[in-house]
């Protein structure tokens, strides 16, 4: 048998392409519970400007990452169960997870009309 030339290696090692997870925290899983170790604000990058609600997050699997709280307000403190999913937030540095609203103990925001199943709420009955 003989063995392949140079350029017949190239060709089988041609294969597909593995693409890298951006959530690594999360393990190859698409949700995890977590527990908050601390609730804060900070600033977002350069031309935007507000308090953006952000979570440090210790998960299941003892990994620690910070999470983005999405919507206006939120009840959270330190020992909460949260849980996380994946997703950054484009302006806030090192921000690569959310959390999941109305799971646990991050109740859904109430009277939301638009894209209410990112946010927990349900649909307003209009009927008698």
């Amino acid at each position: 048998m003989s063995r392949p030339n140079i350029n017949q290696w190239f060709k089988k090692s041609s294969g597909k392409k593995l693409t890298k997870s951006k959530s690594v925290g999360l393990k190859g899983c698409p949700q995890k519970r977590g527990v908050c170790l601390k609730v804060f604000v900070c600033s977002p990058k350069k031309p935007n400007s507000a308090r953006r609600k952000v979570v440090k997050v210790r998960l299941s699997n003892k990994v620690k990452l910070t999470a983005y709280i999405p919507g206006q307000v939120h009840r959270l403190q330190e020992h909460s169960q949260v849980l996380v999913r994946g997703g950054r937030v484009p302006d806030l540095p090192g921000v690569k997870y959310r959390l999941i609203r109305n799971k646990l103990d991050l109740e859904g925001l109430p009277g939301r009309k638009t894209s209410r199943s990112k946010y927990g709420t349900k649909k307003l009955d209009k009927g008698c």
